[in-house]
């Protein structure tokens, strides 16, 4: 029988000390050469491990393998140079170093395939893999090369959807691409940013998503959010659009957010993962505030179409607390389903 509001992560979940610094996004890794290789799995091990004993229904490898959700898989393409960086504006919202884009881009061979593979190997529940957008991919790096937002994000969509066909035929359920530059660059989104997307998933025989949250819970972002006003309606400029695409799944930041819930009216016949934890916060949600939550989304959105998950990553947070917001994702989900069963 399927499970009614399946739940799962948006994304990253604590490393261990060993592997990582905790609490500490894209912290560099502890190991090296097989150490390393070897410190990945036994983390994408535990992590699976946490998930299923907070109750996750579909679960992912907790980005263990990964130190960043988007250069990570760019340090494995072509044409891209680490050593040449430059100053760039991320988002809008905050400077960072980056790479450069110094020739054409290309993937030479598959990135995260082996690591899904493995994950397949150790459960057989419905698996989720996180991809960096095209357009987010673009906001990541300095682009010397093509000199074109547009070109170089159609390029990446290209890599993109070889990598989402080799993790389909790797047996994962669900491919979700991370496109935080969806909330900030609007008419880029709508002129071909969506249209980038959709080439992403061509053809992937796996269900697709797309995962458009406002951040991770660090100082940039927070301070960022308090400049929307009493009401976020970002998702107003680019929903119709994505509601009219081959897109499956809308993942979106609802918990202790200002983003008015009628807007999922707008992606209607959607499946969409409501953010139901607060991922910028140390206060471990009650089963009753992830129920409330999700009892309001349920207003515009199907039940058999409503899966609760996270607001994004959890890598800035502590184990013990990323365990206990799961715990409550899981349990008002539960109690969601027994209200809808009565």
């Amino acid at each position: 029988m399927k499970t009614l509001l399946p739940t799962s992560t948006a994304g990253s979940l604590p490393k261990p000390a060993w592997l990582a610094q905790p609490e500490t996004l894209w912290s560099p890794w502890k190991l090296q050469d097989e150490e390393l290789a070897e410190g990945k799995r036994d983390a994408l091990r535990v992590s699976l491990h946490d998930q299923q004993r907070a109750g996750i229904d579909i679960v992912s490898d907790g980005e263990q393998t990964r130190q960043h959700f988007v250069t990570t898989f760019i340090e494995h393409l072509s044409g891209v140079d680490f050593e040449q960086r430059e100053i760039v504006k991320i988002r809008d919202r905050y400077d960072a170093s980056v790479p450069s884009v110094v020739g054409p881009v290309a993937r030479e061979k598959p990135v995260f395939v082996e690591d899904a593979k493995f994950l397949r190997q150790q459960t057989d529940q419905p698996i989720k893999w996180a991809l960096p957008g095209p357009m987010t991919m673009v906001d990541t790096l300095f682009d010397g090369h093509y000199k074109s937002r547009e070109k170089l994000a159609w390029e990446f969509a290209k890599i993109l959807n070889q990598e989402a066909r080799d993790l389909a035929a790797a047996g994962v359920d669900i491919i979700q691409f991370d496109e935080p530059a969806f909330n900030v660059f609007f008419d880029e989104v709508n002129d071909w940013g969506i249209a980038a997307l959709e080439k992403a998933i061509e053809g992937v025989e796996c269900e697709t998503g797309v995962h458009i949250c406002y951040g991770y819970g660090i100082k940039a972002n927070t301070d960022w959010k308090k400049t929307l006003g009493s009401e976020w309606r970002q998702y107003e400029e680019i929903f119709p659009k994505l509601q009219a695409s081959n897109i499956d799944i809308v993942s979106l930041e609802c918990q202790n957010s200002h983003v008015p819930m009628e807007l999922i009216e707008l992606i209607r016949g959607k499946k969409v993962m409501v953010g139901a934890i607060d991922v910028a916060t140390n206060t471990i949600e009650t089963p009753e505030e992830v129920a409330a939550t999700l009892r309001k989304a349920l207003k515009f959105v199907d039940a058999d179409k409503l899966y609760p998950c996270t607001n994004c990553g959890m890598t800035p947070l502590s184990r013990q607390i990323a365990q206990g917001k799961l715990k409550a994702l899981s349990a008002g989900a539960a109690i969601l389903r027994d209200e809808l069963a009565r």
